[in-house]
């Protein structure tokens, strides 16, 4: 067990006040208090394994070798979007407690297990102990790139503590207009909120710089799953991100969107049409967008949604 030392917890203004998030909820977490994302003061997660649904560049090719993606899905969720097929984590909040040094073993066994990278997936609400855990590992011994995996709904002042540490942000940017994003997630100023950590993840990391196999070992990948009924907001997705970054990004076009099983308000209950996801890819093509990853046929399943086993 690897020790943290001269770190009071109770002491910590990131969880006695937490403003991690634009949601700036104020609650003291270490007081046993709960804001939006209605976690504690100690970090939580629902499942840590290699993870083979990601992009090739991070979950692995033929040429570099499937290893995976050493992925922990942490519980809770800032967003709580009413379409999450990851619900039972990010509304449910089912998830094991950890602490920092627990992560960095976590870190350190993915990566003995074959992983490509160390794939963080909704950690905003744990910045103080993501920090501490990330330290931990490099010090004995991490060295495959870690990624920051985001539902795009941060604090680009937060962000800033993470600054060395990541190697590779992959956020969602979900919404443009605001009366979508406060149907969905009861966050009018997402875009305006994911727009401005997008530009601190990018100061932070610079353009996408792959290993000679083509693992991503730095860089940026936006990610937007488009929904059925929403393909304007889509559009005006893709014409800021092509517009802003062009190919100093890449943008990675989802089409996985899945109906809930049984209906939720305000969540789509019909799958992407295919011709919708087509008219985004040629939008692309005309803004002259290389850099990016687009989906096959038989993404919209529930097969895709991992079994959250435990770490």
């Amino acid at each position: 067990m690897f020790k943290i030392s001269g770190i009071n917890r109770a002491s910590d203004p990131g969880y006695r006040a937490c403003r991690l998030c634009p949601r700036e909820c104020g609650v003291d977490r270490t007081a046993g208090q709960t804001g939006c994302c209605g976690m504690y003061a100690l970090p939580s997660a629902a499942r840590a394994a290699l993870h083979h649904w990601e992009e090739p560049c991070i979950s692995g090719t033929a040429e570099t070798g499937y290893g995976g993606s050493g992925t922990v899905f942490f519980s809770g969720c800032n967003l709580s979007c009413v379409f999450c097929q990851n619900r039972e984590i990010s509304h449910g909040r089912v998830g094991s407690d950890l602490t920092a040094d627990r992560l960095a073993e976590i870190f350190l066994r993915l990566q003995s297990e074959g992983a490509h990278n160390i794939n963080l997936v909704t950690a905003v609400m744990f910045l103080p102990d993501i920090v501490r855990s990330i330290l931990i590992a490099k010090s004995i011994g991490l060295t495959v790139p870690v990624i920051y995996n985001s539902g795009g709904y941060e604090s680009a002042r937060a962000l800033r503590s993470l600054d060395g540490l990541i190697d590779i942000y992959l956020p969602d940017m979900k919404f443009f207009a605001p009366g979508v994003s406060s149907k969905m997630c009861k966050a009018p100023d997402y875009f305006e909120r994911c727009a401005e950590a997008l530009a601190e993840m990018v100061r932070q990391v610079g353009a996408p710089r792959f290993s000679r196999a083509g693992l991503l070992q730095s860089g940026v990948i936006v990610r937007h799953l488009m929904l059925p009924g929403y393909l304007f907001d889509s559009r005006k997705v893709l014409e800021y991100l092509t517009e802003t970054y062009g190919n100093t990004i890449f943008i990675s076009l989802m089409n996985q969107y899945t109906p809930p099983a049984e209906p939720v308000p305000g969540a789509p209950n019909h799958a992407l049409p295919p011709a919708h996801y087509e008219a985004m890819i040629r939008y692309l093509i005309s803004r002259d967008q290389e850099n990016a990853y687009i989906q096959g046929d038989g993404t919209c399943s529930e097969s895709f949604v991992p079994r959250w086993d435990g770490i």
